[in-house]
């Protein structure tokens, strides 16, 4: 039963460093394509502009956030990725094109996933709390 909790929370431990790295490298891309597109903020129209608060705002801020709070965070950016996809169904009849959307977003689930996965085993063995550290 020990090998199975210690299993369990090195499987923890290594989704919640692999969101931490993915999500540094998601923000990373989407600063390259921002200043190497030439983002140009004055040109943007209203629904752009709720479109950009969502993505990549919405999703960068609960990446960010997610390092200390995964729950919130990982809910943030999830919370955003789909607002991002109701808006743009909403206002052009379709959904954004391609698959980058939802691959610059897998740190956020993976987040909620460590997230789940933290509580679960707290709550099955409440005499040992998770230490992330261990």
């Amino acid at each position: 039963m020990e090998n199975l909790i210690k299993s369990q929370h090195r499987l923890t431990h290594a989704i919640l460093w692999t969101a931490r790295i993915l999500s540094f490298v998601s923000i990373g891309v989407v600063l390259l394509f921002m200043v190497g597109e030439g983002f140009d903020y004055i040109r943007l129209k209203l629904t752009e502009w709720i479109l950009f608060l969502f993505f990549p705002f919405g999703i960068s801020l609960g990446m960010f956030l997610s390092w200390w709070r995964e729950g919130i965070g990982g809910s943030i950016t999830v919370g955003s990725l789909v607002m991002f996809y109701v808006i743009h169904f909403a206002t052009t009849g379709k959904f954004p094109n391609g698959w980058a959307w939802l691959v610059l977003t897998i740190p956020g689930f993976l987040f909620l996933l460590f997230w789940y996965l933290k509580q679960r085993l707290t709550m099955s063995w409440p005499s040992r709390r998770f230490n992330m550290m261990a």
